[in-house]
């Protein structure tokens, strides 16, 4: 059994790291590349970075954040937000990312999945999902930070995905993102379930034992997690000694 990852989460607006509720109402936190070095440091498995405002510059601003990260920290770093071309992705991975997450871009055309994982492999393109809970089983794929519906069917969307080449899903719920209730489990399992690429699960975590919840009941890959770290509320190494007490295969 593959060690479940633990993710740390750095959205950043501007040059400033920030976080929100339900995507929405931003905060800003601090420096990322702070923040990005202290997580490395307490034993992080990989580093999670997105340009929440790509969307008003019609591309992704994080070259130099990304650029500076990428010569302190020696873990696997993806990037999303604004990636719209085979072009952008080559850019990100000279700035020192090793994997882009694609949302809008992708739903508006799916090729883009196959052409980046073509030209650089599957193991690169991360297909980026924001959820929204439609209730009866059925969630909505939005983009744009979770501002714009697009009337896609996330599970849908998922299986297509993973046929035209994506390597890996990180799966956000808008309904839980921000809240520290916990994960949207029915989400993470119903895609987990009926995926053959790893799911990494985002939005919700308050607690140890939501991580383990999500891999226990909603057989989550990875869990990424942002505002019990960005604040304070638990260490990375907290997290990880309670998966390591709930025989949960962690590094």
């Amino acid at each position: 059994m593959a060690n479940i990852r633990l993710i740390p989460r750095l959205d950043i607006k501007g040059s400033n790291l920030i976080k929100g509720i339900h995507l929405e109402g931003l905060r800003v936190i601090g420096d990322p590349q702070e923040y990005a070095l202290k997580y490395y440091q307490a034993g992080a498995d990989e580093l999670i970075f997105m340009d929440v405002v790509a969307s008003l510059y019609g591309r992704n601003n994080l070259s130099d954040v990304i650029s500076y990260a990428a010569k302190n920290v020696f873990v696997p770093i993806t990037v999303g937000g604004g990636i719209r071309s085979v072009e952008d992705v080559k850019h990100i991975l000279r700035s020192g990312a090793d994997k882009v997450a694609v949302n809008t871009a992708a739903i508006i055309r799916p090729e883009l999945i196959s052409e980046i994982s073509n030209r650089f492999g599957s193991q690169c393109m991360v297909l980026s999902i924001e959820a929204k809970d439609q209730g009866n089983g059925k969630w909505e794929a939005y983009t744009d930070n979770g501002r714009e519906r697009t009337g896609v069917d996330v599970l849908e969307w998922a299986d297509r995905a993973v046929n035209l080449g994506v390597g890996e899903i990180l799966l956000t719920s808008i309904d839980k993102e921000g809240a520290r209730k916990g994960f949207d489990l029915a989400l993470i399992k119903a895609v987990s379930e009926r995926s053959s690429v790893p799911v990494i699960a985002s939005g919700g975590m308050g607690s140890a034992q939501d991580l383990i919840d999500v891999v226990k009941l909603g057989c989550a890959d990875a869990v990424a997690m942002a505002d019990i770290l960005h604040y304070d509320r638990l260490p990375l190494s907290a997290v990880r000694d309670a998966a390591l007490k709930n025989n949960l295969h962690v590094r």
